[in-house]
């Protein structure tokens, strides 16, 4: 499609979201480096118009939708709730882990099953829920952890209980007491660690951080058009100002010519009036 058959339209911020969310899918992929990113995300949250949105999604694919990238037409958008994600009676993708001197980690698009085996003997191992699904409303996550450790990453939203016991190790309590989000996941720690340690984290989704990035982006791209705005006005009356004070300058001149006219005349009619005295003493 070329940029005529684009209608010349303003574009809304949730046109610019769809662009922004193409663009963070083909950087994820691979398919644009760190620096077009984010030259095309400037130029997203810069746009005003559906003429500029379309060509920064041109040459990238969007499955499901043919070229342009960017539809007119407003789609629903796809939620990433807790209802989407709790699957109760579902069946989880990982049950248990185990590393020996070594480690492991579970992340990404994975399914909690509900109850979640780990042992480490002398190693690591990473279990990351921020985006996991979850097979039921309640997890137990069981860790034991011998000279090692487990780390448990959970994400802001879901409540967390911790149950195990240390011996000369411990288990991470400080992300309990935080009462969850409406349908969200109860997980709980539980497990065993002898000089070593379970660490329970709280951190934002990766995908939420980008969004928290671009939303300061675009809020500083914003105070900066406004001090520009802001500057051009003030110049402009700067302006205004010198214009005025010229026009009264060259006003007061003019009326100190004239004073000084009438002084003159002034002058003359005193003038002959002292003339005409001398003459009748005469």
């Amino acid at each position: 499609m070329t940029d005529d058959a684009v209608p010349d339209l303003r574009a809304s911020d949730a046109d610019r979201e769809r662009v922004a969310a193409v663009l963070r899918d083909a950087v994820a992929e691979g398919r644009l480096d760190m620096e077009e990113f984010e030259e095309r995300l400037d130029a997203t949250y810069r746009a005003r118009t559906y003429r500029e949105l379309e060509p920064l999604t041109r040459d990238l694919p969007a499955p499901g939708v043919t070229a342009p990238a960017v539809s007119l037409t407003k789609a629903p958008e796809q939620g990433d709730t807790w209802a989407d994600r709790v699957v109760t009676g579902g069946e989880g993708t990982s049950t248990w882990a185990v590393a020996v001197m070594s480690g492991f980690q579970r992340k990404g698009r994975w399914t909690v099953p509900r109850r979640f085996n780990c042992f480490t003997f002398m190693g690591g191992g990473q279990i990351d829920l921020r985006e996991a699904n979850f097979a039921d409303r309640e997890v137990v996550i069981n860790a034991v952890a011998i000279m090692g450790g487990v780390d448990v990453i959970v994400p802001p939203g879901v409540e967390v209980a911790v149950r195990g016991f240390g011996l000369m190790g411990g288990f991470d309590h400080r992300e309990e007491g935080e009462p969850g989000d409406p349908g969200a996941p109860r997980v709980i720690v539980t497990g065993f660690a002898f000089w070593g340690g379970v660490g329970v984290q709280r951190k934002l989704a990766r995908a939420e951080k980008q969004r928290l990035r671009e939303e300061r982006r675009r809020e500083k791209l914003e105070r900066k058009e406004n001090r520009r705005e802001q500057w051009a006005g003030d110049a402009d009356r700067r302006e205004l100002d010198a214009s005025s004070s010229g026009r009264a300058s060259s006003g007061h001149g003019g009326f100190g010519h004239g004073h000084g006219s009438f002084d003159s005349l002034h002058g003359r009619h005193g003038e002959e009036q002292r003339e005409r005295r001398r003459d009748s003493d005469r």
